[in-house]
C-alpha cells in the first residue's frame, strides 16, 4: 500500500490515494484542485523516500469536497467557593479534502 506523509496547518498527515482529510481552512472553494508541496515521506512498498524535511519537487494533489464548522469545544474556568465560572465555546473552521493519485 503506497501511502505519503504530508504536512499542512502545523499538522502531519498520513494519507493514500482516495482518502478524505480534514485539514485546516485553506483558501479555496468546494471543487477546486489544491497541492500540498510539503511532503515528508513517500512509502511504496519497499521504496522509501524521505526528505530534509520535505522531499523536493514532490507534491500531493487534491481536491476540495467541503468548507464546514467542527463540533464545539468548550472552555470552562471556575474557582471553587468564589462564585467564579466562564464558559466559552470554540468551532474550527476545517476544508474535508479528497486526495488524488500521486
Amino acid at each position: 500500500m503506497a501511502y505519503a506523509i504530508l504536512k499542512t496547518g502545523g499538522k502531519q498527515y498520513k494519507v493514500a490515494a482516495g482518502d478524505e482529510i480534514n485539514v485546516d481552512l485553506l483558501d479555496a472553494k468546494e471543487g477546486d484542485k489544491v497541492k500540498f508541496g510539503e511532503v515528508l515521506m513517500t512509502v511504496d512498498g519497499s521504496n522509501v523516500r524521505h526528505g530534509k524535511p520535505f522531499i523536493d519537487g514532490f507534491a500531493i494533489e487534491g481536491e476540495v469536497v467541503k468548507q464546514f464548522k467542527d463540533d464545539k469545544v468548550l472552555a470552562f474556568k471556575y474557582r471553587r467557593r468564589k462564585g467564579y465560572h466562564r464558559s466559552v465555546g470554540f468551532r474550527r473552521r476545517l476544508t474535508k479534502v479528497k486526495i488524488a493519485a500521486f
